[in-house]
């Protein structure tokens, strides 16, 4: 399993980009904005972040998008 998932977590554009907008969305909803509703919404984003991201990169294993 490490052989073929080894690669995915290298600090690619991708992976940077989506963990920096993850930690600035936990800034804003746990030190700015320190809201239930915010925290509540800003989880559903980061949801929908990682979804997006689990997609590519399955995709990206199956298809060779960056090929």
């Amino acid at each position: 399993m490490r052989d073929l998932l080894g690669d995915v977590f290298e600090p690619t554009r991708y992976n940077v980009a989506t963990a920096v907008v993850v930690v600035a969305l936990l800034v804003v909803a746990y030190v700015l904005v320190p809201h239930p509703y915010v925290q509540y919404g800003a989880w559903l984003v980061i949801f929908t972040i990682w979804m997006v991201w689990f997609v590519y990169v399955g995709v990206d294993r199956i298809y060779g998008i960056d090929s």
